[in-house]
């Protein structure tokens, strides 16, 4: 019976990210970039609307980023991880159906509505994190961490091909035009989240409660304070500390390039639906290579195989700012596939054994807020970079084409700009010392 329930357990934690993946591949990732450069920020030059989504990005991030740890402290101290992950999980399956009422050239409606589904799958992901090591042990934990990205992979793909069949397609579904089906896509993925959700509050156990029940106002108070004694104490634990700056670094790359490719590809010419097709292959290539990278990770060790993934993006940076064909994108596609999964299902289970048992969620909540300033600074970055960029090198007076040339130029430089993210945070990571970690754990 222990087992069974094991493996419900399990099964049930995965099958969150499964359901919630298909905010992060439709919305985030596939036709949320697309319509708000062509429907919600219609008129705008590209490297405007660029600038513009991401703001949305960077917004969404930083109210998160502010919250994550506080809210990871109140859980901890409570029995409260598993509520509030229903609430910002239906809080963002919410917003995400807003979005289907945004009408055309209403591109801050649109971003406060993405801007609160952002903060829903943000938010609800710091308790998903923290619930990791209450379903399973630490021998199992690389595996059963990769096992819920391989889920998120099919989840999120499964449902964005049928959106992207239904939008090639509208009249199957008796809908107008493809605008029409990609405003039905947010309600599908809505009730996707909410529905399958379900799975996970039935079968998720609610986690340890280390302290008894306390009213609400207390446990806010209690975790403020407890913020404040965590940050004290990350100072003794310096591995933890080290590891976290080296995440912030490397992850904004991969968050970036996740949120942001689909605007750069349209930005120096590729067509959108040849994006729709890279982000498909992303999919269902990362649906096995999460769980080969989960076994990598148990038998070559997790840290090698960070660095390994690291070193792919910096290769993905590289030749994304030098492409020109179709294929390229797919070939990019593919690796990207191969090691997204990977960096992150390993970094989130490499982190649960430097941390110390029993306040998970509220370290978790520290994770996920550098994660999200992370998130901040990429897509801030990329819009700079490249609004900069294209102010230095357009003409006194330039033709048509010379704006488009320079606007694509310019958008191959914001790109480029990601590839120093990966470098500082590989150099900060070759000194994160697990064996002086667990000697910090032991004196904590």
């Amino acid at each position: 019976m222990a087992i069974t329930q094991e493996k419900k357990a399990v099964w049930g934690w995965a099958m969150y990210d499964w359901a919630n993946s298909a905010f992060a591949v439709t919305v985030m990732s596939g036709f949320f970039p697309i319509f708000f450069k062509e429907f919600w920020s219609y008129g705008a030059n590209v490297n405007l609307s660029t600038a513009r989504l991401g703001l949305a990005n960077a917004l969404g991030s930083l109210v998160v980023a502010l919250l994550a740890p506080i809210l990871g402290a109140v859980a901890d101290k409570s029995d409260a991880r598993k509520k509030f992950l229903i609430f910002f999980a239906y809080l963002g399956a919410l917003m995400t159906a807003s979005l289907f009422l945004v009408a055309k050239g209403q591109w801050m409606l649109a971003v406060f509505c993405y801007c609160m589904g952002a903060i829903g799958f943000s938010g609800a992901n710091i308790f998903y994190d923290a619930l990791l090591p209450s379903v399973t042990g630490q021998g199992r934990i690389h595996y059963v961490s990769s096992l819920g990205y391989s889920m998120g992979y099919l989840g999120g793909g499964l449902l964005f091909l049928f959106n992207v069949l239904i939008t090639l397609n509208p009249s199957w579904v008796g809908l107008p035009d493809a605008a029409a089906a990609i405003r039905w896509s947010f309600l599908s993925v809505a009730l996707w989240w909410a529905g399958f959700t379900i799975i996970t509050i039935l079968w998720v156990p609610k986690g340890k409660t280390i302290a008894p029940k306390v009213p609400f106002s207390e446990m806010v108070r209690n975790g403020f304070k407890q913020v404040l004694t965590t940050l004290r104490h990350i100072r003794r634990l310096k591995m933890v500390f080290l590891f976290l700056m080296a995440y912030w670094l490397y992850i904004d790359g991969v968050d970036t390039i996740v949120r942001m490719a689909v605007d750069y590809g349209m930005s120096i010419g590729f067509a959108a639906n040849d994006l729709i097709v890279a982000l498909l292959i992303v999919q269902f290539v990362g649906f096995p290579a999460a769980l080969v990278f989960g076994k990598l990770g148990q038998q070559w060790g997790a840290r090698k195989s960070i660095f390994l993934a690291i070193a792919a993006y910096m290769g993905v940076t590289i030749y994304g700012a030098f492409m020109s064909k179709k294929i390229d994108f797919y070939v990019l596609a593919i690796v990207v596939g191969l090691f997204q999964g990977g960096i992150q299902a390993l970094s989130r289970s490499y982190y649960a054994g430097l941390i110390p048992a029993g306040r998970e969620a509220e370290f978790y909540g520290f994770y996920n807020m550098l994660g999200k300033f992370a998130a901040i600074l990429g897509p801030a970055l990329m819009g700079i970079v490249g609004l900069v960029s294209r102010r230095i090198m357009m003409p006194a007076a330039p033709s048509p084409e010379q704006v488009v040339e320079v606007g694509r130029l310019a958008s191959r430089f914001s790109i480029a700009s990601v590839i120093i993210l990966f470098i500082l945070g590989a150099l900060l990571f070759f000194f994160v010392d697990e064996e002086k970690a667990r000697n910090d754990l032991k004196h904590f």
